[in-house]
């Protein structure tokens, strides 16, 4: 699964993501984004799911409106490095244990600091994730 290390708050592993801004539909901004963040051409959008959750972002706000694509693209990946820290390639066992990593940041077993400087999944993908069986 291609993740991003997000460079600003929220901090965290996640899907490139963002808001709609004005675009005509979710799938185009989905498009937007990854070309954006990842440098990546979608071909291809299929809805995975899609729903309300509440999470803050550095706009404000509460909650958002999700909806989570599986993504065929072209290209290779050329993050931005002013929305990432880094983007790659992660596994299935990589991401259980950026999820474990979460799972001790809501334990307060890891500081906000340190949790900034080496994040596990962004507690809304943490959710989204074990929503869909990931981890």
């Amino acid at each position: 699964m291609l993740l991003i290390e997000r460079a600003r708050f929220p901090f965290g592993f996640a899907v490139p993501a963002g808001h709609v801004d004005g675009d005509a539909s979710f799938e185009e901004a989905a498009k937007r984004e990854l070309k954006e963040e990842v440098g990546l051409d979608a071909t291809e959008l299929k809805l995975v799911i899609e729903g309300r959750k509440d999470n803050s972002c550095r706009r404000g706000g509460t909650w958002h409106y999700w909806k989570i694509y599986q993504v065929t693209a072209t290209d290779d990946i050329n993050r931005s490095k002013e929305e990432t820290k880094r983007a790659g390639w992660y596994d299935i066992d990589q991401i259980k244990e950026l999820g474990n990593k979460t799972e001790k940041y809501f334990k307060k077993e890891i500081s906000d600091e340190d949790w900034e400087k080496d994040p596990g999944l962004e507690p809304v993908m943490y959710e989204w994730f074990k929503e869909l069986k990931i981890i």
